[in-house]
């Protein structure tokens, strides 16, 4: 078996208009498609990140609570790859988007930190 590259990640989240705007105008991924499923009264939008991952927002109603913190067991967070992290922590607290303090790698030595989607989803910037 070989496994080429991730393909994409799903994202379930509560408000499809909140969430597609933190997406889209304020982290800056590209919609390439956007569909309504009227069968089960759900979005489904997909982003590009930099033109290369993609990324399926979806929403349903009521969906059921995700526990971010304490960790629960599974998919922990999402990370991006940036170049300046402290310009691109800049422009998200402009944005009232709140980061966690900066830190350090203690295996690599890169820098990284953490914020979260309206859902509460952990994301974390890492920079290369």
């Amino acid at each position: 078996m070989l496994l080429n590259r991730i393909h994409h990640i799903a994202i379930i989240c509560t408000n499809y208009a909140v969430s597609k705007d933190f997406y889209v105008n304020k982290l800056g991924l590209t919609i390439i498609g956007e569909t309504y499923r009227e069968g089960r009264d759900s979005y489904k939008l997909d982003l590009a990140v930099n033109g290369t991952y993609q990324i399926e927002l979806f929403s349903f109603p009521e969906p059921p609570a995700r526990p971010s913190r304490p960790e629960a067991a599974g998919l922990r967070h999402l990370a991006f790859e940036v170049s300046d992290l402290d310009a691109t922590v800049q422009d998200l607290n402009t944005k009232n988007i709140e980061t966690e303090p900066i830190r350090v790698d203690e295996f690599t030595g890169r820098r990284f930190t953490f914020f979260q989607d309206p859902d509460g989803l952990p994301l974390e910037l890492y920079e290369i």
